[in-house]
């Protein structure tokens, strides 16, 4: 092989490097990268983030009843997950924060993509929430359970927390039934 082969073999494999998804890389990172804000550290200590976790609990634990009570029916656990988050956004609102689907680089409500949730805290204060689901049968497999891909219009904007907000779920299979409960 000569020198030019060597050098276009090398450049296919690098320029194929980079169409892999990368990994290892810390999230913050990946996150001002990619948007120019910054993923703020999230101190509990603070009585402000204390509260604020107060309340996040309070509406996990209220969303997770509502769906619980009204019942979750997909065919697949990711879809679950997309259909707990209405329940999560009125919990939230229930425990007297301000949330909603964020607001993208553009101006437009975004659901598809990361983050699921944006709310807004005390005088302006940004959170970013993802909500995750996953199958009491499967907990203790190693799965990705959180995936993060660029976008041309992200939907952070502003420095911020970055929080993720998981629910078990067990699944039950009725006779005859194409979706599953959850």
């Amino acid at each position: 092989m000569n020198n030019q082969e060597q050098y276009i073999k090398q450049l296919e494999q690098t320029i194929g490097r980079f169409l892999e998804p990368m990994k290892g890389i810390p999230f913050p990172l990946a996150i001002k990268a990619l948007t120019g804000c910054n993923v703020l550290a999230f101190d509990p200590s603070f009585d402000q983030n204390r509260r604020l976790l107060e309340q996040l609990s309070k509406a996990a634990q209220l969303s997770g009843q509502r769906a619980f009570q009204e019942g979750i029916f997909t065919a697949r656990p990711n879809e679950a997950g997309n259909q707990i988050e209405p329940f999560l956004v009125e919990a939230l609102r229930q425990v007297g924060l301000k949330a909603d689907k964020p607001i993208s680089k553009s101006g437009k409500k975004k659901a598809a993509g990361y983050p699921d949730v944006q709310i807004e805290y005390q005088i302006g204060r940004i959170v970013y929430l993802d909500c995750k689901t996953y199958n009491t049968k499967t907990k203790g497999q190693s799965f990705r359970t959180f995936y993060f891909s660029p976008s041309e219009d992200p939907k952070i904007t502003r420095d911020a927390f970055h929080l993720l907000m998981s629910f078990e779920l067990n699944p039950q299979t009725f006779l005859g039934a194409r979706s599953t409960i959850w």
